[in-house]
């Protein structure tokens, strides 16, 4: 459990009060009831169509292949690049195939970078392929980009 690591306990404040309380608590909860689910469900009489269901929700599984695909490639070739590439790919996954969507799908791709790297001021690694530009380019990609 990362908890102690990512949100710790100072002693300073009430218990509630605590930055790791609550994620302890999510955390705690999580295990204990997935436990009991396990549990509860481990003998329960096999259903008809219970493994079309288990395909069902495992095939979701895809997208968290994609997002550490689109992590992955984050700092290689830039937020907005990266970001652009992905949106517009996950439309054509999810079978929008029209001018109009995957213009819709680019448009917010761009308002979500502007949205985190201006209006945040998020600060995310310059891709590496920035590095390639050239010099009076470069910076404002860098920064921007």
């Amino acid at each position: 459990m990362a908890v102690p690591w990512q949100a710790q306990f100072l002693g300073k404040k009430s218990l509630v009060e605590e930055p790791g309380f609550w994620p302890t608590v999510g955390v705690v909860m999580m295990v204990v009831f997935g436990a009991i689910h396990f549990v509860c469900t481990w003998n329960a009489p096999r259903l008809p169509g219970r493994l079309k269901e288990v395909i069902v929700w495992a095939r979701s599984l895809e997208f968290v292949v994609w997002f550490i695909v689109y992590v992955t490639a984050v700092p290689v070739i830039g937020y907005l690049p990266a970001t652009l590439l992905f949106a517009l790919l996950l439309t054509l996954r999810a079978g929008y195939r029209s001018l109009h969507m995957l213009g819709a799908a680019a448009g917010l791709a761009l308002v979500t970078v502007l949205v985190f790297k201006t209006g945040l001021g998020v600060k995310l690694p310059a891709g590496a392929v920035y590095q390639y530009l050239p010099d009076g380019i470069r910076s404002f990609v860098m920064v921007n980009f």
